[in-house]
């Protein structure tokens, strides 16, 4: 851990220390911070305290005594529940002497406004509260130092993003060629397709595409099932939402959305509702863009409003029923700022050395169509924006054109 970094991230947020706890895998986002593995066998409780200021302190229990030996600070080992309420009081009381009501970051969120960090539970807040701490979300420090992403991670995921828009190119030949030679694709076909195209160049994802024919793509999760897949006809609207990062320890996502009209020429209701989701992705990008290239901060639930705006104003507010996006990471949600208005207000900062989607859609399901439109944003360690996922999707594209 460098101990250094976050304590100069808690005086660049105004925070007095960060607790760190977890039972029994209850809080992955402090085993991550802390270097804990997932499969590692922990049935007791443990706390690990930075102080903005003096050396950590770490709090164990005595079955597991050696459970932070791997992090620098003095350790207090308990047994009794007597013990561990009288060690919360002792991991604080340098930090109580210099601040009085001190801010202790946790993985909490007031009145659990952001679900994504509420891992500690309100005993825990309970207790910090009742030695004289008073906690605050650590949501910003997650993700400086579990979010962000190194030169060696942009780089994979521009590896990936090769992968996941060449697969587009794949597809679309592929129907075009099948209803040319009169053949029925099926929803399931594209699937294999595309699961095939990342596993040849070593990709892999935690779930298949979303390969959603008319109606079907009006469910922003709909997933085909083999058997009971849709066929692809001439005619149809498909949605295609494909994620994959490389098969690599430090390998991160690319998620990418766009569609397609199995036609020469796409019918102006089609073209005219994209359009509206173009410009919608169009207008987050531009506000990402003119607040890093100020040197403004910008939190996620901003991008949000900024592409809810304008589908709003086209009239289709009640049809855009997701927020905007999602932060990416070696999860293909991770665990930074998500683009939110809606599900959440996601106050978190759009940091440096983070990636995320912005993919606004409008579904209409009494109409049998959706539409969505999704790339990703890097803003890398310089403040520039980086978009990716190849040339922006302006209309739909026409497979028989």
């Amino acid at each position: 851990m460098d101990i250094p970094a976050i304590q100069s991230a808690l005086a660049e947020f105004g925070i007095d220390a960060w607790l760190l706890a977890d039972f029994r895998g209850s809080n992955p986002l402090a085993q991550k911070v802390v270097g804990i593995p997932p499969t590692a066998h922990q049935t007791r409780r443990w706390m690990y305290f930075i102080p903005r200021v003096g050396q950590p302190k770490k709090l164990v229990h005595r079955v597991e005594a050696g459970t932070l030996d791997h992090v620098p600070g003095e350790k207090r080992v308990f047994l009794k529940w007597q013990e561990f309420e009288a060690g919360v009081a002792w991991l604080l009381a340098e930090t109580l002497m210099q601040t009085p009501r001190p801010k202790i970051a946790m993985e909490y969120s007031p009145r659990n406004a952001i679900p994504y960090i509420s891992r500690v539970d309100a005993g825990t807040v309970e207790l910090v509260r009742a030695v004289g701490g008073e906690p605050v979300s650590s949501g910003d420090l997650i993700q400086q130092f579990e979010a962000t992403w190194n030169d060696e991670q942009w780089a994979l995921h521009q590896t990936a993003e090769h992968v996941t828009t060449s697969a587009y190119d794949l597809v679309w030949d592929y129907l075009r060629q099948q209803l040319l030679d009169s053949k029925t694709p099926t929803e399931c076909d594209v699937q294999d397709l595309i699961m095939a195209h990342f596993k040849r160049h070593n990709c892999v994802t935690d779930h298949p595409p979303i390969i959603g024919v008319n109606g079907n793509g009006a469910d922003p999760h709909y997933s085909p099932e083999r058997g009971k897949d849709a066929p692809i006809r001439p005619g149809d609207l498909l949605l295609v939402d494909l994620w994959c990062k490389v098969d690599h320890p430090l390998g991160v996502y690319s998620d990418l959305t766009r569609m397609a009209y199995l036609g020469h020429e796409v019918p102006q209701k089609h073209a005219g509702i994209f359009a509206v989701v173009a410009m919608a992705r169009d207008a987050g990008i531009a506000l990402v863009r003119e607040r890093f290239s100020q040197n403004q901060p910008l939190a996620g639930w901003e991008v949000d409003a900024a592409t809810r705006r304008v589908i709003e104003n086209a009239g289709y507010g009640e049809a855009f029923c997701h927020r905007t996006g999602h932060n990416i990471g070696a999860s293909t949600h991770g665990n930074g700022a998500h683009m939110d208005n809606l599900e959440t207000r996601d106050e978190r900062r759009v940091l440096r050395r983070t990636c995320f989607s912005i993919e606004p859609g409008i579904y209409l399901p009494d109409q049998n169509a959706g539409y969505r439109s999704e790339i990703n944003v890097f803003v890398d360690g310089e403040g520039s924006v980086h978009v990716t996922g190849g040339q922006l999707q302006r209309e739909i594209v026409a497979v028989l054109g």
